[in-house]
């Protein structure tokens, strides 16, 4: 737990946390902060709220008390996001202040309701409202829905410049006590930014066109500072503005140089021949990411997806369909929207084929897009044919993803 002053009469809370799925799905296996912030003007609000998983807010409390502040004069909450990690401390809170106001989007008031059965004392804020604090601090909102749940809206204090961004701008990852992306080095940052397309891949890539529209929102502001409700605070707000407009684009396609390959065998035929592949591949001058199911988890396959122009299916045929764990994460991959990417396919079958009409019917339905080179399929164990048949068809796939990322 931390507490530390970012701002004049501004203070950021922050816990971290790991061991859990995020959303009860996605795996953090390097953990998550969360992030609320203290704004004393002539009146104190709480934006957002830090505690618990489980909602209950003993760290509140404690940070709370490290800066001297009875959670009795605390007039005002701002609920950027209704979604319990951010909220789920408001019913405690309540027990020992029930003299508070919250500001929240009409969606959000409409959460709160749903979810705690709060209907007083709720002040619904939208576009350009603001809200004066006293000795400076006016804070402005602006309504960023979809980024990632339908309510949720960004803070903007005009005293200080700072932009309380609740989701929007955030990552996963928990980083001991540095709270700035500037107090990182170049390389500490590129570790940095796996946990933030973590984050985005897992948690808002759906939602890219509303985050290209979001960026566009709140660039107009003349931001000093940007802090997440999740993962660093940003003083260049632009490079984290631009990272994040640069995530969304990926959806559509193309993404950067990278194929991430997922594969999975049953009993060792398929694996033959993936072996043989990914020596093909480590000759070739392009960045692949390997993914075995369902060994590897839906998030950590996303996560590297998101960033492939390039993908590679290698399973075998099951049952007259796909290898289920592999169509599994095809389904979360076209649910997220990862589209338009180019795809090679190779695997094993035995009595029976079947795999390629289950994946058309995918790529199909969930209106994936995804441009597919001639399948290698073989029964039993692969030939000497087969794997030249596949060494021709990845490199065919190099030379596509390299001109697509060109343009």
């Amino acid at each position: 737990m931390k507490t530390t002053e970012i701002a004049a009469g501004t203070y950021q809370l922050s816990v971290d946390v790991e061991n859990i799925l995020f959303e009860g799905l996605w795996d953090i296996p390097k953990g998550v902060t969360l992030n609320s912030y203290i704004i004393k003007g002539e009146k104190t609000a709480l934006v957002d709220g830090v505690c618990g998983w489980d909602g209950v807010p003993e760290n509140l409390f404690s940070l709370l008390k490290e800066l001297e502040i009875d959670p009795a004069s605390i007039k005002y909450l701002v609920v950027n996001h209704v979604e319990p990690d951010h909220s789920g401390w408001i019913e405690s809170f309540k027990k020992i202040n029930s003299d508070f106001q919250i500001l929240c989007s009409k969606k959000g008031k409409e959460l709160l309701t749903a979810f705690y059965g709060l209907t007083d004392n709720v002040t619904v804020v939208g576009d350009n409202d603001t809200f004066d604090l006293g000795e400076g601090h006016v804070l402005q909102f602006a309504e960023i829905p979809n980024v990632h749940w339908p309510d949720t809206i960004g803070t903007f204090d005009q005293l200080t410049g700072v932009l309380f961004s609740c989701d929007a701008f955030g990552s996963f990852g928990k980083y001991e006590g540095r709270i700035y992306a500037e107090e990182f080095s170049e390389a500490e940052l590129k570790e940095y930014e796996k946990e933030t397309i973590r984050y985005y891949s897992n948690i808002v890539s759906f939602f890219s066109p509303q985050v290209k529209t979001a960026i566009k929102k709140v660039a107009n502001l003349p931001l000093k500072l940007i802090a997440p409700g999740h993962g660093l605070c940003w003083k260049n707000t632009k490079a984290v503005m631009d990272a994040y407009d640069a995530y969304a684009d990926y959806q559509k396609g193309p993404a950067r140089e990278e194929i991430t390959f997922i594969w999975g065998s049953m009993y060792g035929m398929t694996e033959t021949a993936v072996k043989e592949a990914l020596k093909v591949l480590e000759g070739e001058d392009i960045t692949v990411h390997v993914h075995r199911v369902p060994e590897d988890s839906w998030g950590t396959v996303l996560t590297s997806a998101w960033t492939s122009t390039g993908i590679v299916l290698a399973m075998p045929t099951y049952e007259f369909k796909m290898f289920p764990p592999m169509s599994a994460v095809l389904e979360e991959l076209g649910k997220k929207k990862t589209l338009n990417r180019k795809a090679f396919r190779f695997g094993s079958y035995g009595w029976s084929g079947g795999a390629e009409r289950e994946l058309a019917e995918i790529n199909t339905r969930l209106n994936m897009g995804w441009e597919f080179l001639e399948p290698v399929e073989f029964k039993g164990i692969p030939a000497k044919e087969d794997f030249k048949k596949i060494e021709i068809q990845l490199k065919e796939l190099v030379k596509q993803v390299k001109e697509a990322v060109k343009g």
